[in-house]
């Protein structure tokens, strides 16, 4: 009838996902090129914060304990 037979109802579909998944592809590729670095970059480091006012404030919202933080000021100081 069509000339396909079997092999058209299989290849047809899986052809059919191939090319919109190209399709996709090259809009995600345009998109990042289009944006610039098609990634984030990590956010630059607040000026004027050292080691110890990191310290200091992850001891403040709990984060680590007294005896770690003791330990680690300790660290940095020498």
């Amino acid at each position: 009838m069509w000339g396909g037979g079997w092999s058209g109802m299989f290849f047809g579909p899986v052809m059919m996902i191939a090319l919109i998944a190209l399709a996709v592809a090259v809009v995600v590729l345009m998109v990042r090129w289009l944006g610039g670095t098609g990634g984030a970059a990590p956010p630059p480091a607040a000026p004027g914060r050292t080691p110890l006012d990191i310290l200091k404030e992850r001891f403040a919202r709990g984060e680590i304990d007294e005896e770690e933080y003791t330990r680690r000021r300790r660290t940095l100081e020498d």
